[in-house]
């Protein structure tokens, strides 16, 4: 019975072990601490082209839906959409913020065209 015991101790601590690992060096983890921390964090599933990447910069969220087209080659990435998830903290940023992070999208999708969403698209314009 002891042995029993034991054998589902060290059990339960080799879960709690895997599972504080699995935490401390999630993905997800890491966007929202550089969120907090108000630096620049790429969060992407490329594997999964249905799923939209987030991008935090300067204290604020971005999202990006991705839609798969042709090109000459291949299916690839061929069009995102970004937007701003609180428009309201966009404060501070100019074109020059903009421009990295397309530069940035563009580095993990060439193909794409990046289009941003109001009112960011209206700044660009300008």
């Amino acid at each position: 019975m002891v042995i029993l015991f034991r054998l589902l101790l060290i059990i339960a601590l080799f879960v709690l072990a895997y599972s504080a690992f699995k935490y401390l060096f999630h993905p997800r983890r890491k966007l929202e601490q550089a969120h907090e921390r108000k630096q620049y964090f790429f969060y992407d599933d490329n594997k999964d082209v249905r799923k939209n990447f987030l991008i935090t910069y300067k204290g604020v969220m971005f999202e990006g839906e991705k839609y798969l087209g042709t090109t000459e080659q291949s299916f690839e990435i061929i069009s995102i959409y970004v937007w701003a998830k609180q428009p309201d903290q966009l404060t501070g940023l100019n074109k020059e913020d903009f421009q990295f992070i397309s530069d940035d999208i563009h580095l993990r999708y060439p193909n794409a065209k990046v289009e941003w969403k109001s009112p960011i698209k209206e700044l660009l314009r300008k």
